[in-house]
């Protein structure tokens, strides 16, 4: 029995945007391009019609925005989505938006040379086509990049640091945003120091983390080179480089760098892991959240033979079963959990087994 192309419907209102989509989109001998549509009123008819199994979705478009249309879409007929979003801080908003409404993904539109910018990450877009295509989707009521491994930027130390200070260290991809929000909310202001690596375009990083922000209890802000990691705080990798933990004296410190991607990813998931496996140890609780791919799978083992506590979000919460999936089948992992349940879960290990005096 053959297997079924994966049918895309591409909604732009740029033709030339549609063109280079659809191209991309029929290289692939699993994907398809179904349709293009101009406008959101063409492309209801289409999606009626054709029944698509993905849609690519541009913000900025005449007649309907693309959050309004989204937004009625996961009402109506809630079907994985990839936002185009331009990069710009008025882009990154609304692209956060598109996540909260439901939306599986984001496409950054190259603000200049949009043809080589496009077709750069060509690969990358038929990935996230791919991904949003098993996409647990929910109704509301480049160039190829190696696929390098953690050692191109960080080598393993033997043995850890000893330090007694309590650390909650996170990954997460594809339907991360939401999934993060939820992890966060409900974190007391004097909760571990978090670190967090998520797969997010360069220009949405520093939107996501103001955010969230405004949302939680605790301080979440972009990590800058060398600045002191601070209980009641969580410090998001930014979108350009790979965060790491390091140290300076007697404290903890973000460390940046832009090395090569690691698993096609930076920030990686198995970076950040690995610093904590080799500075933090057992002082650690590890988390891998909703994502496509295997990136956090090695770097949570290491983080488990160093000593650290891991915990993974369960299939059924997931949006993409993929990071998670890869972590529990390398044995990285100590709990399998709800995403509901994840937060409450780590408070109460940290009050178990020596943590601060968390108040949840």
């Amino acid at each position: 029995m053959m297997k079924k192309n994966i049918r895309v419907i591409v909604i732009d209102d740029s033709a030339l945007m549609r063109n280079l989509l659809k191209e991309i989109i029929d290289e692939a001998p699993d994907l398809e391009c179904i349709a293009t549509a101009p406008d959101p009123l063409i492309a209801r008819e289409k999606i009626r019609e054709l029944n698509p199994d993905v849609i690519t979705l541009d913000i900025e478009m005449p007649k309907m925005d693309g959050l309004e249309f989204l937004e009625r879409l996961m009402r109506l007929k809630p079907t994985p989505v990839i936002m185009i979003s331009s990069l710009t801080e008025q882009g990154s908003e609304a692209a956060l938006r598109a996540l909260e409404l439901g939306a599986v993904d984001i496409i950054a539109k190259p603000k200049l040379d949009i043809v080589r910018g496009i077709q750069g990450y060509a690969d990358d877009i038929r990935e996230k086509i791919r991904s949003a295509a098993g996409a647990n989707v929910k109704p509301m009521f480049s160039s190829v990049t190696p696929n390098h491994s953690a050692d191109v930027v960080l080598s393993k130390i033997s043995k850890p640091i000893l330090k007694t200070e309590k650390l909650i260290i996170v990954g997460a991809s594809t339907g991360g945003t939401e999934a993060l929000k939820e992890f966060l909310m409900p974190m007391p202001p004097d909760s571990p120091a978090i670190l967090i690596a998520q797969h997010m375009p360069e220009m949405f990083t520093k939107s996501f983390a103001n955010r969230l922000d405004s949302l939680c209890r605790i301080t979440v802000k972009e990590a800058e080179q060398g600045e002191r990691i601070l209980p009641g705080h969580a410090y998001i990798a930014p979108g350009h480089s790979h965060l790491m933990l390091g140290v300076s004296g007697a404290n903890y410190v973000c460390q940046l760098s832009q090395g090569e991607p690691v698993n096609r990813h930076r920030p990686s998931v198995d970076v950040l892991f690995r610093s904590v496996a080799n500075l933090a140890g057992k002082n650690a609780i590890g988390v891998i959240l909703t994502g496509m791919g295997k990136d956090g799978a090695i770097g949570m083992l290491e983080m488990k033979q160093a000593g650290s506590y891991n915990f993974a979000q369960d299939e059924a919460s997931c949006v993409v079963f993929g990071m998670p999936k890869e972590a529990i089948a390398l044995g990285g992992v100590h709990e399998i959990l709800p995403l509901k349940d994840i937060s409450t879960r780590v408070l109460g290990f940290l009050t178990l087994h020596g943590g601060r005096n968390v108040r949840i």
